[in-house]
């Protein structure tokens, strides 16, 4: 039985819907949306399949969906726009905001390292108790404890769950918000943007149910499972699995991470969401004659910082200021000045200011990459090729 596909295509992008079919038909596809915005336009609002793995709930308009790192880049804008008020100094020590940071020879950790993954605390070393990844206190503090794992600028890894413990304390001790309240007031709610941190417990009932990936075929190569086993106390295993429940079969949908408040990775939102954020800051940070960031901000978006082998995930990667940027084989499009930030198992979001392009992608059937997938790129492709 072939996918029904619902919303609305402009005509012009009709290749975009065919791709999006085609996730259904031949990858796999459970449920998902996609969303696209041209210079402030919506052309592409398209969703279809189903919230749940026995395929019983229909993936409606109004579906929220964890995006796991996509998350990532709405935070990055949040700590943008102090940066844009003048409230946030990307060269200060983070210690001048956040004094205990200052400990284990931190004292003069610049700002931008937290974004540009180059502060060397992707991991706490300390084993942490399962409960410990939802209690923000506790995790703050490890973090301030913690001693980095490589000289700050030296190297730069993924900070796969700390960078929003990292980023969002800073945002608390400058506004006196939570990284949840800030993102909601300041961001989501001017756009109209359907995006939380964290689920709101009235929003149980239209979230989408993740399905783990697939298991590798017999045989395949898996370096980081293969280096999380072999070394357990690496930054790797480290990063990805301490405390445990940061990997936990499952753990995305219990209601414990669906409450909690991860900046990094339990973002629930819709694609539309994301293309509004992202169609914003691709026109120079304004949408419908609504403001969210100073169009300087753009430009930093877009300068790469940290580039080439990553210390974490064992492969290369890139990355400006909260966002990642193209590589080889994980494209955000043709564009040299596009940026955004893939979750892991699929979803994406991105903006290119050359094309003025918004895209948003969300999926609740996970893929085993880290970078962007194959199902993602489809639709990216159809898109260049619909311009």
């Amino acid at each position: 039985m072939r996918a029904k596909i619902e919303g609305d295509c402009d005509l012009k992008f009709a290749r975009v819907r065919d791709a999006f079919a085609e996730n259904f038909n031949k990858q796999g596809e459970v449920g998902a949306a996609v969303a696209v915005v041209v210079d402030g336009r919506a052309v592409v609002d398209l969703l279809g399949g189903y919230r749940d793995e026995k395929r019983t709930q229909p993936w409606t308009k109004d579906t929220l969906v964890n995006v796991y790192s996509t998350t990532k880049g709405l935070m990055a804008v949040c700590a943008h726009q102090l940066v844009s008020a003048g409230k946030l100094d990307l060269d200060a020590p983070v210690a001048k905001y956040w004094p205990e940071f200052a400990q284990a020879g931190k004292k003069d950790l610049p700002v931008r390292y937290l974004l540009s993954h180059r502060a060397g605390l992707p991991a706490i070393s300390k084993p942490l108790p399962a409960e410990a990844l939802f209690d923000w206190d506790v995790m703050c503090s490890a973090l301030a404890e913690q001693q980095p794992w490589w000289k700050p600028g030296e190297k730069h890894g993924y900070h796969a769950m700390t960078f929003g413990f990292l980023v969002g304390e800073l945002i608390r001790r400058i506004t006196g918000q939570s990284p949840r309240d800030y993102l909601k007031t300041k961001l989501a709610a001017p756009l109209g943007a359907d995006f939380q941190i964290g689920l709101a417990e009235r929003d149980e009932n239209r979230v989408a149910e993740i399905i783990a990936a697939p298991p590798p075929p017999p045989g395949a190569p898996n370096p980081l499972a293969a280096l999380m086993s072999a070394d357990p106390e690496s930054v790797t295993a480290k990063a990805l699995a301490n405390p445990p429940s940061v990997s936990a079969p499952g753990v995305s949908n219990s209601k414990a991470w669906r409450r909690a408040q991860l900046p990094a990775a339990n973002g629930h939102g819709t694609a539309r969401a994301l293309a509004q954020v992202y169609g914003a800051l691709s026109r120079g940070g304004e949408i419908g004659g609504v403001r969210v960031i100073a169009p300087e901000a753009i430009r930093r978006f877009s300068e790469e910082q940290s580039s080439g082998p990553d210390e974490v995930l064992l492969m290369p990667t890139r990355f400006s200021l909260g966002f990642m940027m193209s590589l080889p084989g994980a494209s955000m499009g043709p564009g040299t000045r596009s940026f955004g930030h893939p979750g892991a198992g699929g979803s994406l979001g991105f903006a290119d200011p050359d094309a003025k392009i918004g895209f948003g992608y969300v999926m609740n059937q996970m893929n085993a990459g880290i970078l962007i997938d194959q199902r993602a790129t489809a639709l990216i492709d159809a898109i260049y090729e619909s311009l």
